[in-house]
């Protein structure tokens, strides 16, 4: 079996940390957390679609309607809530 070990500094502090509050090894606060953050990406595909996906069928299900040509500038933006041009 091959060993696991953590150069990075910072990780290796956070391992120690999670080790120290959940009272376990640091071997196995990272088999934990790894093991969480896995579970939790399948859940996540499983609930929620990729946000592209989501936005394709959005875009499907509610297409833009057709250029009506009319010109929205800035006094037709001011008009919508009765400002008047200063």
């Amino acid at each position: 079996m091959a060993s696991l070990f953590i150069k990075d500094h910072e990780a290796n502090a956070l391992a120690e940390q999670l080790a120290q509050r959940r009272g376990m090894s640091k071997t196995a606060a990272v088999k934990m957390a790894l093991t969480h953050e896995l579970a939790r990406d399948g859940q996540d595909r499983s609930i929620r679609p990729p946000v592209r996906e989501v936005l394709e069928r959005f875009w499907r299900e509610h297409p833009l309607g057709e250029p009506t040509g009319l010109k929205a500038d800035k006094a037709f933006y001011d008009s919508l809530n009765d400002e008047d041009e200063d």
